[in-house]
């Protein structure tokens, strides 16, 4: 049986489990007459039964997910002939993926076949059993805690208070996981990055002027050191990421201010939908875009006011990365704008104020907080970008402030030491953790210069 059939079989059993819970409830009162009777509301008593039918099953499988993958392959390796059991881990674990492949239907190394086909025969049928067995136990144990649950449910049960302790129980851990998540990824960075650092001085990175980071693969080759000086990739990713926001940022805002402030309900209905579209478009296609499109453009227009614009640019990258930014900026916007309290504009209106003396003395003040949020999600977004600026600003890591020459930026040199089969033991690979150290530095320090001005301003209006 299939993991997504025990959680719809389980779903059925919680949601039966609240229906007679809620109805056992109702005939404990005396009817629905007497529900007043009741400590808390017939539905909690319902949940109170659906938690204990549903939170054990959903805890098995978890705990069965855990474990279960490891003891079936410790017998399928105990099964296999001494002269793969006893081979070295590397090699051993290239057997493994071939079991698991045939098990799958999938090609396999015939140098292994005889061997291999009789072990993932004992992996398929370990791992059948294996789901039976859990199917088993599943419904095994959601029966008992329904039936515990049901013998407890008297008037005086307090079923709300444990529903919602558990409840609260269940938001607790979900906001443990994500800022252990957080942790995780900040320490698996950091410790990529620091032995990036032993191999290349923290200073050469940070400051140096020249990024080539191909290095040699043997110790007879010459002329491959490798250059990891980063200053190249964060200017073309300020560059860039600027050229975006002065696009983005205006046009956002005076949007977002058109929509809320002057247009009427049918053209709101109507422009916002549409305009929210394009945050929806693939990055890929606004790459396409500006490759295609915006790039020969503006080398059009170059050449027509003497110019020399480069076929990858960062102006073509920026401009059309604004263009993707504007519906986070206005929409974001235009819904802190709308939060604004209407008090103030009649308050305003009654002192004598104009529609556009409101807007910029009382309303943008006091949405502020909000509009600095989405735009730094916005940079954000435009910091993190990767498919525009490989195809419309190119991967040359040039040190230049020209917007019309082509330049790289963090997160595409990240990806392009990432690809293919690589080793993370060699100074090109562990850069890319580095570089992703300081594009997570510079995101942190950016919400803490956003959360000190929505501090201030909002003591300010509230």
């Amino acid at each position: 049986m299939q993991l997504s059939t025990l959680l719809l079989i389980l779903i059925a059993m919680a949601v039966i489990s609240f229906m007679l819970g809620r109805r056992r409830s109702i005939a404990v009162a005396g009817g629905y007459g007497s529900i007043r009777k009741l400590h808390s509301l017939p539905k909690y008593y319902g949940y109170y039964v659906a938690i204990w039918c549903g939170l054990p099953g959903v805890l098995l499988i978890l705990l069965w997910l855990s474990v279960s993958e490891s003891l079936i392959m410790s017998q399928v390796i105990a099964s296999l002939p001494s002269e793969l059991r006893e081979l070295p881990e590397s090699q051993l674990g290239l057997v493994v993926n071939d079991i698991k492949n045939l098990a799958a239907g999938q090609f396999i190394n015939e140098q292994r076949g005889a061997d291999v086909a009789v072990a993932a025969e004992l992996y398929s049928s370990l791992q059948a059993s294996a789901r039976w067995i859990l199917s088993g136990l599943m419904i095994a144990v959601g029966l008992v805690g329904s039936a515990y649950a049901w013998t407890r449910l008297q008037p005086r049960l307090r079923a709300r208070n444990q529903v919602e302790g558990i409840i609260k129980v269940g938001l607790i851990l979900a906001s443990t996981v994500a800022i252990l998540t957080t942790v995780g990824i900040l320490l698996s960075v950091l410790f990529e990055a620091v032995r990036f650092f032993q191999k290349v001085p923290f200073t050469d990175f940070l400051f140096g002027l020249t990024w080539s980071p191909q290095t040699a693969l043997r110790a007879d080759q010459v002329g491959s050191s490798g250059a990891f000086g980063a200053i190249p990739l964060f200017a073309g990713t300020l560059l860039i990421s600027a050229i975006a926001m002065v696009v983005a940022m205006p046009i956002g805002l005076m949007t977002a201010i058109f929509l809320s402030e002057y247009a009427s309900s049918r053209v709101r209905a109507w422009v916002k939908p549409i305009l929210e579209i394009l945050a929806g478009v693939p990055t890929v296609v606004y790459g396409y875009f500006a490759a295609l499109t915006v790039g020969p453009l503006l080398g059009d227009i170059g050449a027509l006011l003497g110019l020399n614009v480069a076929s990858e640019s960062a102006l073509g990258a920026g401009l059309v990365m604004g263009i993707m930014i504007i519906p986070f900026v206005s929409s974001l916007s235009d819904d802190v704008i709308n939060a604004v309290p209407q008090a103030m504009r009649d308050g305003s209106y009654g002192l004598g104020a104009t529609q556009s003396e409101t807007i910029k003395h009382v309303i943008l003040p006091a949405a502020l907080p909000g509009i600095v949020g989405g735009g730094l999600l916005a940079v954000s977004r435009a910091i993190g970008e990767t498919m525009i600026v490989v195809m419309a600003a190119g991967l040359a890591a040039n040190l230049t402030a020209n917007p019309l020459e082509a330049v790289t930026t963090v997160t595409v040199q990240i990806v392009t030491l990432l690809v293919g089969d690589q080793e993370f033991d060699s100074a090109k690979t562990l850069a890319a953790f580095a570089l992703g150290l300081v594009l997570f530095i510079v995101t942190l320090l950016l919400n803490v210069v956003a959360l000190q001005v929505v501090r201030k301003y909002r003591e300010q209006y509230e």
